[in-house]
């Protein structure tokens, strides 16, 4: 009925608006939009009853958070899909919502209609991510299709923002032909060559950094035109923030570099950045400006919140001699009553320090609280409790309590999500990491404590963390308010009540980080002598900040800006010293900086600086344990923390004598982290299952960056002298072992077999399959008998064997007689090269390397041989010069798979310097 009055309503709107002095939309214009006569008649009415409901002022929340102050300065999408002639193209991005809110609204003009660096500040809830869409739909318009080179990079701190992202935006680009690509550590995608076809790649800083640091050499890179940045006050991190900043400053001389090689391209990059926390927005949009075109900004306060927040602070008495243990451990029995209290009956999010905290927590509760529950809502408890796959948790959730945090099963976390966003689950215990990853808003939210554990100590949220826990507070599609409780000391209250009132100005954190970046840089060739280094540094937040806040940096108060950074390029000196200090750089006197073998190693696998000083302190003798034992001590394994609930589990892996433990047992019990660290690489080569999740996590991590410091240890150890044969050796023995996840002496081999889990190589090895060889001489039928499986699927396990690569080694001394060295030829044959040329199990970069030693510990010969080359020519053979050794005769030969288990073979054998000799090794091969 109310479509015939439309035409009506929309040429007097403008008028009744003015009359009203309600404001104008941001693009300027007071008139309502062009009817859109493609939509159905539903869309239609809906339509018109909005417009009403605006005048009439009764409309007072939406789905994207409308608030009746501000409805007259909404706008709707099709407005400016019409407005541009692209309605139909871009229709499916925002079809999830009719209009814009106030905060989107505000940054239309900036984001959609200008092609400037852009920053935003907003509350938790307000939307920020549709801002980073319109820059991508700002980017499409400007390109003409198919948009073949477009490249857009999302970049957020944790990888669930990542994961976020990457599902909504393949659902809602993907009808565009856009494809996205998720980059983060948890993929396996390690080559560029995965990520060119993709127009939009989510990303992480540290995936991001390890990326980007040889640009120059790619020309992928090169095609980035738009750069989005969430969370960006994470800048301030002191562990991360550095590599934020380092990257986006990589970004910048990217965008740089290509303008100066093409200025008449116009093809800049753009840099798009949104955080809920950041007083100091105009330093962010200071960093992300270029000298022709200063950043443009947006700064929303609370009084722009979707939902209108009360924050409470609560002072609980502490004793002098209480730890914050035991006064943490008090305010469990408090939970209760503030949930009570403030919640209305409506779902609340408890934030705990740590995740033993969060489990305590909730079991408190599940004790002291009753909640009033439906039939039908109990019912839906017990569907979800029916999938948990831990009882404990279980337990909890038919009671209405759940908990939540990295240490969970992701399975289990992943229905623990479900029912607290449906509403079934009243309170969820969780951990801070929470607050940046999964969005999981609540009406009320309860800070449990304002100390975390951080390295084993005691250390205050930053009130950057405390903002975004409180952001999780309101429901936009179902609260108009919404309370944050923190409960802290009696002594503290006053503290984070005003705290609360004000906000913390975000630093740099890259001065403590400096080292590692440096040598990336002058590894990169960015920084070739001091000056260019002060030249990089102007390119960083760190300049803006220092230059605003000297004192912070340990800089004097009085230095004016020359002084300044005559103090930054001082800092710059002393990191560059201790860079030469262990040969990663070489200076001259006039402080020209070259980059060395050992620098570029560094840089290649960002390994830390700390880390590349304990390889300089490698004797060249060590064994696989004592290489172990270096792994556990490096910088990249300093995070990982020792639970005290763990300590029991990690000692019967150490030793039980009735069970099955590691290979190199650790003395006493495990009390460190880096005992922990050992025992879990150990476990893992050693195929010891470990049930607990916490831990299997923290054996994923440590994997993932131990995969790299080992291979960085091998290229180091190659490129020193010919000294330290044994230290070689067993680093390469450990590269594959991490690559395999497997002792190169385990039973496990069959592990390395696609299809092939834990499970069934046990049974393997029950049934005394212990190599390849074994397996291929096994019929068939008896392989499926042992595992349980149907035809043809002992064949195709066999067949996966027989075409693996099989080698053979010969040594041939020549008829060249001295008393102090003999002329050796080395021959390496593939002995089934016939088959590997019809069909491949082995990877297409598999390649085999050939290591040969003497007594006194020098390595007589090194070669890397890939299986292509070996394909080809079926044999590989070289004369090399065998020096008398002073501690006897013995040489050792090793031929080492780069991934597979069981093909390392040491093979001794004495040179004769006064005749010739022939040796066969036969057994040289993969199984």
């Amino acid at each position: 009925t109310l479509l015939p009055f439309y035409d009506w309503f929309t040429s007097t709107a403008s008028v009744v608006l003015q009359l009203m002095g309600m404001p104008m939309s941001s693009h300027g214009s007071s008139e309502l939009p062009p009817f859109d006569r493609s939509i159905s008649k539903t869309e239609k009415a809906a339509s018109c009853l909005k417009y009403v409901s605006f005048l009439l002022g009764t409309l007072t929340e939406t789905d994207s958070g409308l608030c009746p102050c501000h409805v007259f300065s909404q706008v709707m999408w099709s407005d400016f899909l019409n407005c541009t002639n692209t309605a139909a193209k871009f229709r499916c991005v925002f079809n999830e919502f009719p209009f814009f809110n106030y905060v989107q609204s505000k940054a239309l003009d900036d984001v959609l209609y200008t092609g400037k660096n852009f920053v935003a500040c907003a509350p938790t809830g307000s939307g920020k991510t549709v801002l980073f869409e319109l820059a991508i739909i700002r980017l499409l318009m400007e390109t003409s299709e198919p948009w073949g080179d477009v490249k857009a990079v999302y970049m957020a701190p944790i990888k669930a923002l990542c994961s976020q992202c990457f599902e909504s935006w393949k659902r809602k680009f993907g009808p565009l032909g856009l494809r996205c690509k998720e980059l983060t550590g948890d993929t396996e995608i390690d080559d560029f060559f995965e990520i060119q076809d993709s127009h939009i790649i989510l990303t992480t800083p540290e995936k991001w950094d390890s990326m980007t640091r040889k640009w120059k050499d790619n020309c992928l890179l090169q095609l980035v035109r738009l750069f989005l940045i969430d969370e960006v006050h994470v800048v301030k991190d002191a562990t991360r923030g550095a590599t934020l900043e380092v990257v986006v400053s990589r970004m910048k001389a990217v965008n740089a570099y290509r303008t100066a090689q093409n200025p008449e391209g116009g093809l800049s990059m753009r840099f798009i950045a949104v955080s809920a926390t950041i007083p100091n927005i105009c330093d962010i949009a200071d960093w992300l400006s270029d000298e022709s075109d200063p950043a443009t900004y947006l700064n929303m306060d609370e009084s722009h919140r979707p939902v209108k927040l009360r924050k409470v602070v609560l002072g609980f008495p502490c004793n002098p001699n209480q730890t914050e243990f035991k006064f943490d451990l008090s305010l469990n029995y408090k939970m209760a009553n503030i949930i009570q209290t403030y919640s209305d009956q409506k779902p609340a999010l408890v934030f705990c320090s740590t995740r033993k905290g969060a489990q305590q927590s909730a079991a408190v509760l599940a004790k002291d609280a009753r909640f009033m529950m439906s039939i039908e809502h109990k019912q839906r408890l017990m569907k979800y409790a029916n999938s948990i796959l831990d009882s404990k948790l279980r337990d909890l959730v038919l009671l209405g309590v759940g908990y939540h945090h990295a240490g969970v099963d992701l399975s289990d976390r992943k229905l623990i999500e479900a029912a607290f966003t449906q509403g079934d689950l009243p309170v969820l215990f969780t951990t801070r990491t929470l607050a940046m990853g999964v969005n999981l808003p609540a009406h009320l939210v309860v800070i449990k404590s304002t100390m975390q554990y951080i390295a084993g100590s005691c250390e205050e949220y930053s009130e950057a963390d405390l903002l975004q826990m409180i952001g999780r507070a309101g429901r936009p599609q179902f609260d108009t308010s919404a309370t944050a409780v923190i409960m802290t000391k009696i002594q503290t209250r006053d503290k984070y009540m005003a705290l609360m009132n004000g906000m913390e100005i975000i630093e740099s954190s890259l001065h403590r980080h400096l080292v590692e970046h440096l040598n990336a840089e002058i590894a990169l060739q960015t920084i070739s002598d001091v000056n260019m280094a002060l030249d990089w540094i102007r390119s960083t937040f760190l300049y803006i900040r220092a230059l605003k806040n000297p004192t912070h940096y340990g800089f004097s108060a009085d230095l004016d800006r020359r002084g300044i950074e005559a103090k930054l390029q001082e800092l710059c000196l002393k990191n560059l010293n201790s860079l030469s200090s262990i040969s990663l750089i070489e200076m001259d006197e006039d402080i020209n900086i070259r980059p060395t073998e050992a620098g570029r190693l560094m840089a290649r696998y960002c390994v830390a600086f700390d880390t590349m000083k304990q390889f300089s302190h490698l004797s060249g003798t060590e064994n696989l344990s004592e290489l172990v034992s270096f792994l556990r001590r490096c910088k990249e394994c300093s995070d990982i923390q020792l639970r005290v609930n763990e300590k029991r589990l990690l000692n019967t892996l150490n030793r039980d004598k009735n069970r099955t433990t590691i290979r190199f047992p650790l003395e006493g019990k495990i009390k460190t982290s880096d005992m922990k660290v050992n025992c879990l690489i150990q476990a893992q080569l050693g195929s010891i299952s470990i049930q607990e999740f916490a831990l299997t996590q923290d054996t994923s991590k440590i994997f993932r960056n131990g995969m790299r410091i080992v291979n960085c240890l091998t290229e180091f150890l190659r490129q020193r002298s010919k000294r330290g044969f044994s230290a070689l050796l067993n680093s390469l023995i450990l590269s594959k072992c991490f690559r395999a996840k497997l002792w190169e002496n385990s039973l496990y081999v069959s592990k390395q077999l696609e299809k092939i889990g834990q499970t069934l190589s046990t049974a393997m090895v029950n049934a005394g399959l212990t190599t390849f060889s074994k397996i291929e001489q096994t019929n068939a039928r008896e392989i499926e008998l042992i595992l349980n499986r149907h035809p043809p699927f002992g064949n195709q396990i066999r067949e996966s064997v027989i075409h693996l690569p099989k080698y053979e080694v010969t040594l041939e001394q020549l008829p060249r007689y001295s008393c102090t060295t003999a002329e050796v030829v080395v021959k390496v044959n593939l002995k089934n090269q016939a088959q590997l040329l019809s069909k491949r199990t082995a990877p297409n970069q598999h390649y085999v390397t050939l290591i040969i030693g003497d007594s006194n510990n020098n390595v007589v010969f090194l070669q890397k041989l890939t299986d292509l080359l070996l394909m080809k020519c079926g044999t590989w053979s070289k004369k090399i010069e065998v020096t008398k050794a002073s501690k006897g005769e013995e040489i050792s030969v090793n031929l080492i798979s780069s991934e597979y288990g069981q093909t390392v073979n040491h093979q001794h054998t004495r040179t004769f310097y006064h005749r010739k000799v022939v040796i066969f090794y036969d057994k040289l091969l993969m199984f």
